[in-house]
């Protein structure tokens, strides 16, 4: 099996001509801030994309990337149990700007949050909400018990069911005029 590669900032700036760059983020958080000439293809629909990266990466190295690393990595494992050799961009599009790159930013995009920060926002917000709740009904006490039951699922498995349902919500979609995600695969095939 292939073992994925992690390159800082300053190497993938170095080599940045040779690899095909792939943002795995949703659609609005691309939009608001990625890599110059990075293609859209988010870590949920990376599986439906695979024989369009396998054909790219027979031609030039692929290097994904996110806004910390974390969906990166693993999409990385991922293509690598496809057979796919990938690297991923240490911290991600965060460190990528904080080394002073540039980053582009799709005509029309709103701010929209990273969606670890979404999720931190979601999961807090519901565990507050069952707190105040069961004071005065403590059956309520529940919602944040299953918060947090979500909260350790998601640490041993290293999956995020939330930010899959957050993933859907409306300012996570790509603006009008962006690519979708069978433009990409076409681009990618060119």
């Amino acid at each position: 099996m292939i073992t994925p590669t992690s390159l800082s900032p300053a190497q993938a700036i170095a080599r940045y001509g040779e690899f095909t760059v792939i943002d795995v983020r949703t659609p609005g958080e691309y939009a608001t801030g990625h890599l110059p000439g990075a293609h859209n293809l988010p870590l949920d629909r990376l599986e439906e994309a695979a024989d369009a990266l396998k054909t790219v990466a027979a031609r030039t190295p692929l290097l994904i990337v996110c806004a910390s690393g974390n969906r990166s990595a693993k999409a990385c494992d991922q293509l690598a149990r496809l057979d796919i050799e990938a690297a991923t961009l240490d911290g991600g599009t965060s460190a990528w700007q904080a080394a002073g790159h540039d980053v582009e930013r799709t005509a029309g995009a709103r701010a929209t949050w990273p969606m670890d920060r979404q999720v931190r926002l979601a999961a807090g917000s519901l565990v507050v909400i069952g707190f105040l709740t069961g004071l005065a009904w403590p059956p309520a006490h529940w919602i944040s018990g299953a918060v947090g039951a979500g909260l350790v699922f998601s640490g041993v498995t290293n999956t995020c069911g939330m930010a899959a349902l957050l993933s859907r919500l409306p300012h996570n979609r790509a603006p009008k005029g962006g690519a979708t995600f069978r433009e990409t695969l076409q681009r990618l095939a060119a």
